[in-house]
């Protein structure tokens, strides 16, 4: 009998035992930094001439590894092993698919803090935001696991006489799995092994700013078991490999987690039809948000101003579902903003390697002069209340940031910052509250801080987003819990972490036999 899904917990960090083997996991990972990492097509390690440096975006001096990059040559050779290797590997039952994941989850499991300190020196994570992320892998591969099993199993189907019908759910084949650097294990596990466990292989482009850690969980895979060719190691630049990759003819499908740009152009090359392509290709896609928290009259405002907090500045802002606008009911709008620029103000910036450090750098050069950018672009639109600077160190740190009395038109409340920068807009009432925060393109998530129940149910049906939180933050979804993917501009709603994403990676057959 299946062991029912349970959330991997949270590890306390207050208990000294825990902070000694976190810190011991950092000191091995230190050990390791600066190594070569090698490209992985069907088992065989490729070093290449191109190669990338990964650096620790808390110091920019470190280097965490230097990367094989691939060309359109091995590009191509991946594909070629991958289409091979689906011919096997498509016949193995869901449940044997399954088994691989749990297995996988159980070493990951066991290296678990290992995993988070990679996070903390690549992506830049606090302590307690690399060990969720780690948490979330793992739980991504114990749900699909069994999400698996589920749909192995005979299907009803409306019985007649005379007929044996059956209802199947087959793979798809190649796909080509383009992961986000700000959940560099959570998302990329589970965008991988939910395209594996359906019985696809994968051509697996990691980020190109936290490539390690991708590298590092081929690890887990290669000792889980997982047969060479299923999934395939191929970082490489995006101009380089990754309009390669999509517009391929035996490329099947592709899952991408991104910008909306990026999203928008693989959407447009995958719906060419290329020559030898036998296929419509899918698209399952998660490309961003501009996340509003809606705060009513009739609420707790410190709730309010902590949800705000927590939401927009956990992990520097550097969540798609991470609040960018707080939309806040006039008659408590001093009272909101005041309280969320005092707790913005006691947040620490700096090298997450000290866990005393509430969050720490945005993720790099480019993402650090785009988000300066748009603060001075804030200058001109609002009234700036907190941070709106540089931090200090040798790394890509910026200062929680907050403005006020922000047009709902304006640049900070319609454009992605994808940093740690929050509006404040004022609403006349509840009503105008709910058209501001469905007046931009996007609809990831969203939260509503109110004890008015009217008002929580006319949300409910019209706050347009695919994940909307109630009196909480409208970050930390869970698996299981949370299914999350979003609206417009957000993507195709592909629920991550819920029971019918397995769906988007199979096709379903029917066989029908007279007796």
């Amino acid at each position: 009998m299946q062991i029912e899904f349970k959330n991997e917990p949270f590890t306390n960090f207050s208990l000294p035992e825990n902070k000694k083997a976190f810190q011991e996991a950092l000191a091995k990972v230190e050990s390791e930094l600066g190594r070569e990492y090698d490209l992985i097509i069907g088992g065989e390690r490729i070093k290449t001439e191109k190669k990338s440096r990964s650096i620790n975006p808390s110091n920019k001096d470190q280097v965490i590894g230097i990367v094989s990059q691939a060309d359109q040559a091995l590009a191509e050779k991946a594909i070629q092993v991958a289409a091979s290797t689906f011919e096997s590997w498509k016949a193995v039952p869901g449940p044997a698919r399954a088994r691989y994941l749990y297995k996988a989850a159980a070493i990951l499991r066991r290296r678990k803090h290992e995993f988070s300190a990679w996070l903390v020196k690549e992506a830049g994570k606090s302590w307690a935001e690399a060990d969720a992320d780690t948490a979330e892998a793992i739980d991504f591969m114990e749900y699909y696991g069994r999400q698996m099993d589920k749909l192995s199993e005979r299907h009803p189907l409306t019985r007649i006489p005379g007929e044996d019908n059956e209802l199947y759910y087959i793979p798809l084949g190649v796909g080509i799995v383009i992961p986000p650097w700000n959940f560099p294990l959570a998302i990329m596990v589970g965008m991988t092994t939910a395209a594996i466990v359906a019985g696809n292989t994968v051509v697996l482009k990691p980020a190109s700013t936290t490539p390690v850690i991708a590298a590092k969980f081929m690890e887990i895979l290669e000792d889980a078991g997982v047969p060479a060719g299923v999934v395939n190691f191929v970082p490489g630049s995006g101009s380089e490999i990754g309009d390669f990759l999509v517009e391929h003819p035996l490329t099947r499908f592709i899952s991408f987690t991104g910008s909306r740009d990026v999203g928008l152009r693989i959407n447009e090359l995958a719906a060419k039809h290329r020559p030898g392509q036998k296929w419509m290709k899918r698209l399952v896609a998660e490309m961003g948000g501009k996340d509003s928290i809606i705060v009513d009259n009739d609420c707790d405002l410190e709730l309010a101003a902590q949800a705000i907090v927590a939401s927009a500045f956990g992990f520097s802002g550097q969540k798609c579902s991470a609040c960018s606008r707080a939309i806040v009911h006039q008659d408590v709008y001093e009272q909101v903003l005041n309280r969320v620029v005092e707790l913005t103000q006691k947040l620490t910036v700096g090298d997450v390697t000290n866990p005393d450090f509430y969050t720490g750098p945005v993720i790099d050069e480019k993402a650090y002069s785009k988000i300066l950018e748009y603060i001075e672009i804030g200058k001109q639109e609002g009234k700036l209340m907190a941070g709106g600077e540089k931090g200090e160190g040798n790394g890509f740190f910026i200062k929680p940031t907050v403005f006020a009395d922000v047009d709902p038109n304006a640049r900070i409340m319609q454009e992605e910052i994808f940093g740690p920068v929050v509006a404040f807009c004022k609403a006349r009432d509840f009503d105008h509250a709910l058209e501001i925060a469905n007046n931009t393109e996007y609809g990831l998530t969203g939260s509503v801080i109110s004890r008015n129940r009217a008002h929580l149910e006319k949300a409910r049906t019209e706050f347009h987003v695919g994940n909307l939180y109630f009196n909480r933050k409208c970050t930390g979804a869970l698996v299981g819990v949370h299914p999350f993917g979003g609206f417009n501009m957000s993507g195709t709603d592909s629920k991550a972490g819920g029971p019918d994403y397995l769906l988007l990676f199979t096709q379903a057959k029917v066989v029908s036999e007279l007796l």
